[in-house]
């Protein structure tokens, strides 16, 4: 009877109870699937509606310039000047010539600021643009 005891007790020693790691995975699954569209859009801009919907752009080769409705420049989520966020960019485009800048300005904001990023951009040969807008309501 003893003998038997203690292989009962190992039985349930080599058993895994996988359901708490389940529910871990389940939990932080969800936690993904809330904070990823959080993570794509840094700044809420009101974005002009029309254009057509974005290309598919390797996230190697893009980067997301957002100009606010004050005329503040982010790159990538990072508040910077134009002469920083300029820099950045010439920097990256001498390393990777298929860079693709999406551009994210709100629509409520000043023309300057956005012509005078074009301008910086066209004058190290960056031409490959993606301005981001909202699309049509039908």
């Amino acid at each position: 009877m003893r003998r038997f005891s203690q292989r009962s007790a190992l039985v349930t020693l080599s058993e895994i109870n996988i359901t708490p790691l389940l529910d871990l995975a389940f939990v932080l699954l969800i936690i993904f699937i809330i904070t990823t569209p959080m993570l794509q859009q840094s700044m809420p801009l009101k974005l002009p509606v029309g254009g057509q919907p974005n290309p598919r752009v390797s996230k190697r080769d893009l980067r997301v310039v957002e100009i606010d409705p004050r005329g503040n420049y982010y790159l990538d989520g990072h508040k910077m000047s134009l002469d920083q966020v300029e820099a950045n960019l010439v920097r990256d485009y001498q390393s990777n010539t298929n860079l693709v800048i999406r551009i994210r300005a709100d629509e409520g904001g000043r023309v300057k600021e956005f012509f005078a990023f074009l301008e910086r951009c066209r004058r190290h040969g960056i031409t490959r643009m993606d301005p981001q807008t909202e699309p049509p309501k039908h």
